[in-house]
């Protein structure tokens, strides 16, 4: 049985606040979008050199998990994926002119999000038939017909020829 007692409210609020305030905290993360912000600039001016800026609010950049030596870029189409991995060396270069040093740039298309939109079903009520349609009319009329006036079975499809006319 664990016997130690639950923090109050106010303990818990003072350690969130230290975490927050420590450097693994919020500033690590201001840090790291501070970081991916410069990123994003010094690939931005890069492409242009390459003529290519336009591009550049179509990709979405950041660092590999592993370390800060391979760059991860994320693409919307697979058309600007295959035109950037054709100018890569040079890339890498212009990258390492504007003070950002990588070894290698790895490139992803982003999968897409469907244009349409599910939506649910109407409702459908089961509505039984209302009664037989004419070919299947016929085809009980001739049945009738064709059996003994005196049998059970003529009077079955008798009843269901009465039941069934619409």
């Amino acid at each position: 049985m664990n016997t130690a007692r639950k923090p109050s409210r106010n303990q818990t609020a003072h350690e969130w606040l230290d975490y927050l305030r420590d450097s693994n905290g919020l500033g690590g993360i201001l840090a790291k979008t501070e970081g991916l912000a410069k990123l994003k600039a010094r690939l931005f001016i890069a492409l242009e050199s390459l003529d290519l800026g336009h591009l550049s609010s179509k990709i979405e950049a950041g660092w590999r998990s592993g370390g800060e030596d391979e760059l991860f870029l994320l693409v919307s189409s697979s058309s600007i994926g295959t035109r950037l991995q054709q100018i890569l060396p040079s890339l890498i270069n212009e990258l390492g002119k504007n003070g950002l040093y990588c070894k290698a740039i790895k490139i992803k298309v982003k999968p897409s999000t469907p244009a349409w939109e599910i939506k649910p079903r109407k409702a459908i009520k089961n509505v039984a038939p209302k009664g037989l349609n004419q070919v299947a009319q016929k085809s009980w009329q001739e049945l009738l017909e064709k059996l003994e006036p005196d049998s059970d079975l003529h009077k079955a499809v008798e009843r269901l020829l009465q039941n069934k006319s619409k």
